[in-house]
């Protein structure tokens, strides 16, 4: 039986296990440990106050299928307002500045972040790294200040087209992994997420074998990069996920949830996806 307290410091635990942002990590399957579903939101640049009340239709959904953790990640003007109105369920921030502060208009740090009401942050989305010209530099600095901070970290990895259409996938997505990788990692805090960049919102995705050859790439990476408890590092699939082919792809093996774009913006539209994750 699995039961979630709260530690002296402000942690929250299941059965012994630090949860990074308040998540879960590990389930028990016939005697061992193996990585929950996680399933998270990103709205992007979507929501208005108006929108507020979708995410605690989403958190009720949620709180049904306690097998699998489930977080949303609102635009930064809406943290505070949907983690007051939520308490206890995962909400995170799509992006952090790596300064802890200083003359960086615009921005915002992870201790801001924090305050606000995120427990995690993504960093390194392929729109940010087209977008505003992100390095794998900037994205591990970033990675760095989430752990400072004492928050989760979202990394994310893929390939363009073009990369693909080139046979250059695997190599472009575990050299820009190794680049991108914080230093003090762990499974605590740390989950990677793999968006092919041709697959986010287009509504094409990759074939299962493709994305489970690349899952087992990035796999095989995190052992050389971290070792000793690379496998409880979850790998999530992002990428025109939705309720109608996340059962095919969170079977694969290495999917150990998603990231999911515009089909998060509604409960009827995450609902599918989180009970897909709970059946998995």
């Amino acid at each position: 039986m699995w039961f979630k307290q709260k530690t002296a410091e402000g942690n929250w635990q299941a059965n012994g296990y630090l949860l990074a942002g308040g998540h879960h990590k590990y389930k028990k399957i016939e005697g061992i440990m193996a990585n929950r579903k996680y399933i998270v939101g990103n709205w992007k640049m979507n929501g208005l106050r108006a929108q507020l009340s979708n995410i605690a239709d989403i958190a009720a959904i949620a709180a049904n299928h306690e097998g699998v953790d489930v977080g949303i990640c609102p635009p930064v003007t809406l943290i505070a307002a949907a983690a007051q109105a939520n308490p206890g369920f995962a909400i995170g921030a799509q992006d952090c500045h790596f300064a802890e502060s200083g003359a960086h208009t615009g921005c915002v740090s992870a201790a801001m972040l924090k305050e606000a009401g995120a427990g995690y942050s993504i960093i390194g989305h392929s729109e940010r790294r087209a977008d505003q010209q992100e390095g794998d530099s900037e994205v591990k600095a970033k990675g760095e200040a989430l752990r400072a901070a004492g928050m989760g970290a979202i990394l994310c990895v893929g390939e363009t087209e073009e990369e693909r259409d080139a046979g250059q996938a695997i190599e472009i997505v575990t050299v820009q992994l190794a680049r991108s990788f914080p230093a003090g990692a762990s499974a605590d805090w740390l989950t990677i997420a793999y968006e092919p960049v041709w697959a986010i919102g287009t509504g094409r995705v990759p074939d299962a074998s493709d994305v489970a050859e690349m899952h087992a790439e990035i796999r095989k990476k995190l052992g050389e990069l971290m070792g000793q408890g690379s496998e409880a590092v979850r790998i999530l699939y992002g990428g025109s996920m939705n309720g109608s082919n996340a059962a095919e792809l969170l079977a694969v093996p290495n999917v150990d949830g998603g990231l999911v774009g515009g089909a998060s913006l509604t409960a009827a539209k995450f609902g599918p996806i989180i009970e897909a994750a709970a059946a998995a």
